[in-house]
């Protein structure tokens, strides 16, 4: 029998669209639920990029450092990554014409999918989020000011998900996806890229494992305004 697939994620990016930014759950704690996946740290400090079992944080400063397992962060998403789709990309692609091909082989836009694609990149472009002070804005108004970084003739992985349009809210609806090189030096959420050639891996989620932070008075007593939610996570991604 063929085991169950689960994405555990730990928060919601509604929450952490609100300004919910404070760390609620160890790096430790969410490696234990999966070896693959992305996120961010505690006051919205940088991107994390888990691949083969460890993480990485991706810096406003633009350096790529590994993660101390202790750090805390408000949202991440994880699975185990045992991809049932593969295939190749054979000469120049750009972003546009990777995320059609990503599409057109996902078993359904109604599941969870698992993204994962190893390649030579002509060009990626990231941007990274500035750690944040209390009292938190909303992300979309951080998004506004966040750095951007671009790299050339760059040998990486993309790591990320595809999300269906009903789960807009708990997660990024579509495809929400980090970088990370090769040399472990470079890393961010993925803004735009042209892929010269490589592979891409994909894998349908059975089951959602949706965590909360019961144990923190600020996301338990925060009345959370949702109203404009989609049109910010718009903006910001």
């Amino acid at each position: 029998m063929t085991k169950e697939t689960v994405l555990y994620q730990h928060g919601t990016l509604g929450a952490l669209m609100a300004g919910l930014m404070d760390g609620t759950e160890t790096i430790a704690n969410i490696l234990k639920k999966g070896d693959f996946g992305i996120g961010t740290l505690s006051g919205l400090d940088g991107e994390l990029i888990i691949l083969d079992g460890k993480a990485f944080q991706g810096r406003e400063d633009g350096a790529l450092i590994a993660i101390n397992e202790e750090q805390e962060t408000p949202y991440a998403a994880v699975t185990t990554f045992k991809p049932t789709i593969t295939f190749p990309v054979d000469g120049p692609a750009d972003n546009l014409k990777i995320n059609t091909l990503i599409r057109d082989h996902l078993k359904s836009e109604n599941l969870f999918h698992a993204i994962k694609i190893h390649g030579i990149f002509k060009e990626v472009h990231i941007r990274v989020m500035p750690k944040q002070q209390k009292p938190y804005k909303r992300l979309v108004e951080v998004s506004k000011e966040q750095p951007e970084f671009i790299k050339g003739n760059v040998t990486g992985t993309i790591v990320g998900f595809f999300t269906p349009e009903l789960f807009q809210g708990v997660a990024a609806a579509d495809l929400h996806l980090h970088f990370i090189d090769d040399d472990q030096t470079f890393g961010g959420h993925l803004m735009d890229f042209e892929l010269e050639s490589g592979t891409i891996e994909i894998e349908p989620m059975d089951s959602l494992l949706q965590h909360f932070p019961k144990n923190d008075e600020t996301f338990i007593h925060t009345a959370i305004d949702y109203a404009d939610l989609e049109k910010e996570i718009q903006e910001a991604e």
